[in-house]
């Protein structure tokens, strides 16, 4: 048997849509994987009723799929699914990194990334790397068609989860497919001070960076309350705030003695909105581990 932790991430980023993602040091899932002659799943903790355990429709199937290794495989959720946090992603990074040392594949964990992409495919439809790839090298990662680059960093972060689920499939539909040479030229300044602040462990060079006019406005209109959580996370202390992944997670960056004030603060906000809420004081983490 093989036990790996796998960490919640946050994917785009507000500036870096499909590219940037980071992990963060909590919350988890926890997947062990069996040798077996074919391929069962048994998922608990968060969110499982939710969670089909047919292999072909899960994303740890996949995973298995392409590494040809059948295994019993647990998954214990710590990230619930539909939350913007990276659900499948650590499912399926976690299970890769298992199942890989389980059968002696050899891969490495870059290796390892589009093998943990392809069970991504099962749930939002298309192999995206954005949110495997932190879940995988740890870290703050940028995953382009040529492969991905990780650096490690250390941020102070919340994030905060509606209760409200909203589908992956759901929030690429609301992202326009044309943006101005105005709104590009704007995008990459703030990716570029996004990416300088993660190289530095800066949270206000991040806060600033995270800024985006093209995806994020379409996606927190899918979010009850995103507005009001945003400002009083920003009245807090928060340096910035955006939509974590396809939502509904809420994302923020700030100094690390105001995360509680800023968890506090945006939990408070939804709840008058009437929306139900919980926030994780986290930081930028590792990436899955054998436990």
């Amino acid at each position: 048997m093989r036990t790996v932790r796998a960490p919640a991430t946050s994917a785009n980023l507000g500036s870096g849509y499909d590219s940037f993602g980071v992990a963060l040091s909590r919350p988890a899932d926890i997947v062990s994987v069996e040798r077996a002659d074919r391929t069962t799943i048994e998922v608990t903790g968060a969110g499982a009723q939710f969670i089909p355990e047919d292999p072909a429709k899960n994303t740890v199937g996949a995973v298995a799929r392409a590494l040809d290794a059948p295994a019993h495989i647990k998954i214990d959720k710590g990230v619930r699914p539909a939350s913007g946090l990276g659900s499948s992603a650590a499912s399926a990074a976690g299970a890769a990194l298992a199942l890989n040392d389980l059968y002696d594949r050899g891969l490495t964990r870059e290796e390892l990334v589009p093998i943990a992409a392809e069970g991504e495919a099962v749930v939002s439809g298309a192999a995206h790397a954005d949110n495997v790839a932190p879940a995988l090298l740890g870290g703050f990662t940028i995953a382009t068609a040529d492969g991905v680059r990780s650096i490690e960093t250390n941020v102070p972060l919340v994030a905060c989860l509606p209760e409200e689920p909203i589908s992956t499939r759901d929030a690429r539909e609301v992202v326009p497919t044309h943006v101005t040479i105005e709104e590009l030229v704007a995008t990459v300044g703030n990716a570029a001070t996004l990416a300088v602040g993660m190289c530095r462990s800066d949270p206000a060079l991040v806060g600033a960076g995270m800024a985006d006019e093209v995806v994020t406005p379409h996606r927190a209109a899918l979010i009850t309350g995103y507005d009001d959580a945003a400002d009083a996370a920003r009245e807090a202390g928060a340096h910035g705030v955006t939509v974590s992944g396809s939502g509904p997670g809420v994302l923020a960056v700030c100094p690390p003695d105001r995360r509680r004030d800023v968890a506090a603060a945006m939990v408070e906000a939804f709840a008058e909105n009437g929306e139900r809420a919980r926030a994780y004081r986290t930081w930028t983490g590792g990436g899955a581990e054998f436990v």
